[in-house]
């Protein structure tokens, strides 16, 4: 027999399994970053989150916390629950058999695999079941499992930090701080919640980028760096090919002699993913990471490989940083053939903060 909780409980514990979720983004993939808490008598007696990789699951970490006091518990679980068997027995079995009484959970999970037979499997067992409670908060915590299960394809985030001219860097300077130090540490931050970072080739000529989490203790949640180049021609040398964490270079050309020594040398660490046309790169990049388990990828730049995702309409939120500064004549500008106005048109804001002296506008993709 399950315990009663008033409706208000219920919407605080899920919130809270939800928040729980969000700190295992950037670590789970190719699984969903779910949160899951055990509740009995009115107390949380277990906690748990999907683990680096992907398994344990939340709920399997959960009751483990729980022990002997998940049973007539009420479990919170920011997704419904596997009922299949994978690299891990199903959820749904382990929360039956730890006597769990009534579940919470605010979305279920697409993959055909589970799509409701999760639900269907603890209802069966006598489990009440209670789904759709917090469902917006919760697609927005799995945005990226969500979009990799149903398109194929990672969530994609575009970062762009924009002088006061809507400049993006000077020409011939090479990489140059346009935003405050404020800003980009929250950069960092973005950085280690993705699972992928993308940039193009001639970002990586110019700016020679290393694309880690530079912040104290977030070096080891530095996401995979990407590379997207049509012409497949490289600076082997770049210091993202030679150090640091994982690297993919994503191209519809073959890699060079040179190229290819570094990534035999670099023992699985730099791959290069061979693309299968070259008509629609941006596309096609994108099939090839989701079919990598890639969910969240954040692009950050430059102005050709930003100006390519949004005009093929691949682009699902904008993260734009507005600086005071001018950077004046030499400026290279965030779009060549279109105005920033113009680019963001498909999209609504959805949040606004200030970062010091710069502006930050976080915008989703009107539906």
């Amino acid at each position: 027999m399950s315990e009663a909780q008033p409706r208000d409980l219920d919407s605080r514990f899920l919130a809270s399994a939800i928040r729980l979720g969000r700190l295992s983004l950037g670590e789970a993939a190719p699984n969903p970053a779910v949160g899951a808490i055990v509740v009995k008598d009115g107390a949380v007696v277990g906690r748990g989150r999907t683990a680096i990789g992907g398994r344990p699951h939340a709920e399997t970490a959960a009751l483990l916390e729980a022990g002997d006091k998940a049973r007539g518990g009420t479990l919170y679980v920011s997704l419904e629950p596997c009922a299949h068997h994978g690299r891990t027995p199903p959820c749904a079995d382990a929360i039956v058999a730890a006597g769990i009484g009534r579940v919470v959970m605010p979305i279920r999970d697409p993959d055909p695999r589970v799509d409701g037979k999760g639900v269907a499997k603890l209802r069966a067992a006598g489990v009440e079941v209670r789904e759709g409670l917090l469902a917006e908060p919760a697609r927005d915590a799995h945005q990226g499992y969500l979009t990799r299960t149903t398109k194929g394809r990672p969530y994609v985030l575009l970062k762009l930090a924009l002088s006061a001219d809507e400049g993006i860097g000077l020409t011939g300077h090479g990489q140059i701080a346009i935003t405050g130090p404020l800003a980009r540490r929250h950069v960092q931050v973005l950085r280690s919640r993705v699972d992928a970072i993308l940039v193009g080739a001639g970002t990586l000529r110019a700016d020679d980028p290393l694309l880690t989490c530079r912040l104290p203790g977030l070096l080891a949640r530095s996401p995979i760096r990407s590379v997207l180049s049509r012409s497949g021609v490289l600076p082997e040398h770049a210091k993202m090919f030679v150090a640091g964490p994982d690297t993919w270079v994503l191209s519809p050309k073959s890699p060079s002699l040179v190229m290819q020594e570094l990534i035999d040398a670099r023992d699985g660490a730099l791959r290069w993913l061979q693309l299968r046309a070259e008509s629609d790169v941006p596309a096609e990049a994108l099939a090839q990471l989701g079919a990598c388990g890639v969910n969240t990828l954040l692009l950050e730049g430059g102005a050709q490989t930003a100006s390519a995702f949004l005009k093929a309409g691949l682009v699902d939120e904008l993260l734009l940083f507005r600086s005071p500064i001018l950077l004046g004549e030499e400026r290279i500008a965030a779009f060549p053939d279109s105005s920033v106005s113009d680019m963001i048109t498909p999209f609504r804001a959805v949040e606004q903060r200030h970062f010091g002296p710069d502006d930050f506008t976080r915008y989703k993709r009107a539906a």
